[in-house]
């Protein structure tokens, strides 16, 4: 009986042919003061039960992604042809605070847009804006894709979003590697790193491991005191400015006299 009760889940459930096997450098990440970016190297190797598949070429997707918070998005307009004030928002539900991708060829040729909207794996499908979408049904005039777009130009420019095809080195569809640059403008947090092993355009193998991004020194006691204590920290905030302003002052009587 419990022959059968095995080959029946064996046939049900079917061990993974391919399967990654991957570790980081490192998994914890201090930002400091002087802190100006890192770096971090993800490497691994593609273990599997049976000769390498002869009906289509082993690829890599790697993406990084940092935590997701909402953010308000906001339209500038020129008003009389002077001034620019707001004129429109949209709340996105969800954007990854940092989000980077690293394939071993053109994203579009080795993952289907079935498959990437499952996975979420490209910029824009990172992005929760489900909500917004939502609100813009009552609004005809806002356009919820014009500002997700504005949101993926910005961060893009301030190196928060990028997408590196070719990045992965890929040794022999087995040994795979690549180096991932962390701006010094990060968010901290939990942040996700997640390979995905594709063929034909389609997911064979996912792989998961965390990082720890985190405040240290005077940058951590003065997050949590803000965090924790912000009545606090708002007082020292104002002691700060009003003894700033009189030794700015008693400076400029001193050298005035």
């Amino acid at each position: 009986m419990l022959r059968y009760i095995a080959l029946f889940l064996a046939l049900a459930f079917p061990a993974h042919a391919e399967k990654i096997v991957a570790d980081l450098s490192q998994n914890n990440v201090g930002i400091s003061a002087t802190f100006d970016g890192s770096n971090i190297l993800i490497f691994g190797a593609v273990s599997r039960d049976a000769p390498i598949p002869d009906d289509g070429k082993t690829e890599i997707v790697l993406t990084v992604s940092g935590p997701d918070l909402p953010i308000t998005v906001r339209r500038k307009d020129k008003k009389l042809g002077l001034i620019w004030v707001n004129s429109q928002k949209v709340l996105i539900d969800e954007a990854p605070s940092f989000y980077s991708i690293s394939t071993t060829a053109p994203l579009t040729e080795i993952l289907s847009d079935a498959e990437d909207l499952t996975y979420r794996v490209s910029i824009p499908r990172a992005i929760e804006s489900i909500g917004a979408k939502i609100a813009s049904e009552h609004n005809a005039e806002i356009n919820t894709e014009e500002f997700t777009e504005a949101l993926i130009r910005i961060r893009t420019n301030n190196n928060l979003y990028n997408i590196q095809e070719g990045a992965v080195k890929l040794l022999s569809s087995t040994l795979f590697s690549a180096s991932i640059d962390l701006p010094s403008n990060l968010t901290a947090g939990e942040y996700t790193a997640r390979i995905l092993l594709t063929r034909n355009q389609q997911v064979i193998d996912q792989f998961e491991t965390t990082i720890d991004i985190h405040k240290v020194g005077i940058e951590r006691w003065l997050y949590t005191l803000a965090h924790e204590n912000a009545l606090y920290y708002g007082l020292m905030s104002l002691f700060i400015a009003i003894a700033s302003g009189w030794l700015a002052s008693a400076v400029f009587s001193y050298f005035k006299s």
